[in-house]
């Protein structure tokens, strides 16, 4: 009877452990972490160091993290400095990606942003095989979306322009799902590269040129670097703009559109944690965003004479004055 008793005692204990106890006690788990900006850099340690403390790993205590920032050059270097320290994980945001699956196939990589199915660095999203996981974006769906967005906002302007960055992979997929949203809506769509930031003068110039009416600002890491530049650049040039997030209302886009960062970077940490507990990266399904924002600049309207229908402003989750 007491042995019956203890085995119970055990099963019920053990499902009672939480999930931030499972490491290893007194083991410091070390995280590699590559950004092509240091504004991505930042988001990470504003946004993903305390979720990753939610879950029992804190930086300066169990975690160590190792900080890189590069562009895409620079980014084999820095991954070789990353996997010098031998970690335990690396995180890539956006492109980097590309280079930190080209620099290892045993160390477990989580990815933020690119789709790395369509890279060929997974196998599927629910099983990726291999030692990459990670939260895809879908910048090439979100985009057509945010066009689609536009044409709701300002129903007769139908002469409009993409701003897609040439060095980020999603632009392809952008400009291929904007485009079949473009035909089905009867809009002339105009897509307009870039590679980098002296190259935005020109387009802009090209765009007026055009007769655009409206523009979509493509999701890619190095444009919402440049977001403040690029809203004002497009103020300046009478164009109604809709970009990758919704803090980018708050930097001068009149609609602001995407994904909510915090949950993102919360499912990131939470990948982290299962890989340094001993889950293989290969069985952790990669995910997709479920939670969007929608903002939308009142200031920037007036300022371009737009009348917004009630109807998107009653759907918008914030609305800056």
């Amino acid at each position: 009877m007491a042995a019956a008793l203890a085995a119970v005692l055990l099963v019920l204990t053990a499902r009672i452990v939480t999930p931030a106890c499972a490491q290893t006690p007194n083991r410091v788990y070390r995280l590699g972490h590559l950004a092509a900006s240091a504004l991505g850099e930042q988001y990470s340690r504003d946004l993903l160091i305390p979720e990753l403390a939610r879950v029992g790993f804190v930086e300066g205590r169990n975690l160590v993290v190792d900080w890189r920032v590069g562009d895409a050059a620079a980014q084999p270097d820095r991954m070789r400095a990353l996997l010098a320290a031998r970690p335990d994980a690396i995180v890539a945001l956006g492109p980097a990606v590309i280079a930190a699956g080209a620099a290892t196939r045993t160390v477990p990589i989580v990815g933020f942003g690119t789709d790395t199915v369509e890279l060929g660095l997974a196998e599927s999203f629910a099983r990726p095989g291999g030692n990459v996981t990670g939260v895809v974006i879908l910048g090439g769906e979100l985009d057509a979306k945010r066009l689609d967005l536009l044409r709701d906002a300002l129903p007769t302007r139908r002469r409009v322009a993409a701003l897609l960055s040439s060095t980020a992979p999603a632009s392809r997929w952008s400009e291929r799902d904007m485009r079949v949203v473009a035909a089905s809506a009867a809009i002339d769509l105009s897509v307009y590269s870039v590679a980098t930031a002296a190259d935005y003068p020109a387009a802009f110039a090209a765009m007026r040129e055009a007769g655009a009416e409206a523009l979509v600002i493509g999701a890619s890491p190095q444009l919402n670097n440049d977001m403040r530049s690029l809203a004002a650049l497009a103020l300046a040039s009478r164009l109604p703009t809709i970009c990758e997030w919704a803090k980018s209302a708050h930097e001068g886009c009149l609609i602001g559109y995407g994904p909510a960062r915090v949950a993102l970077l919360r499912r990131t940490a939470d990948q982290l944690a299962r890989i340094f507990r001993g889950t293989a990266p290969g069985e952790i399904p990669i995910e997709q965003p479920t939670v969007f924002e929608l903002a939308i600049n009142l200031t920037v309207a007036r300022a371009l004479g737009v009348e917004l229908p009630a109807t998107l402003l009653t759907r918008t989750d914030e609305v800056i004055e």
